[in-house]
């Protein structure tokens, strides 16, 4: 199977809500992300084989230095084959291209290894508040 990756890739609402959906175990839900990735993104990465969209990750910035992952999704029938490490290799790259000094991730606990052993983020302190 050949997968291709491309930053700022044509995508579909619908094609992002069915992986989003499966990657959070959720249902799906009609979100318009052409309008969110357009007005609040400086990109995004996506992954496709033969059948369609397998893999995406959003970058969002500040509009100076700092750039932030989210959403970082992969096709239950394509994991294990390295698509997310490459999805943020790729947005790693093009937010450095971009200017940016610094990349942020959060992130479940059962994610550290792929986050700091397989894509080179490190530890750092942070703080957060749950609004809802």
């Amino acid at each position: 199977m050949t997968i291709t990756f491309e930053w700022r890739g044509a995508v579909k609402n619908e094609e992002i809500n069915q992986l989003h959906a499966e990657g959070f175990d959720h249902e799906y839900v009609e979100d318009d992300w052409s309008d969110v990735l357009w007005r609040l993104s400086l990109g995004w990465v996506t992954a496709r084989d033969d059948v369609g969209l397998v893999g995406f990750v959003n970058v969002i910035w500040d509009g100076h230095v700092h750039a932030f992952i989210e959403d970082t999704l992969v096709a239950h029938r394509a994991r294990r084959q390295g698509i997310g490490k490459t999805l943020l290799a790729v947005a790693t790259e093009q937010s450095r291209k971009a200017g940016c000094e610094w990349l942020h991730v959060d992130f479940d606990d059962h994610l550290k290894s792929f986050y700091f052993d397989s894509c080179g983020f490190r530890p750092t302190n942070a703080g957060l508040i749950q609004l809802r």
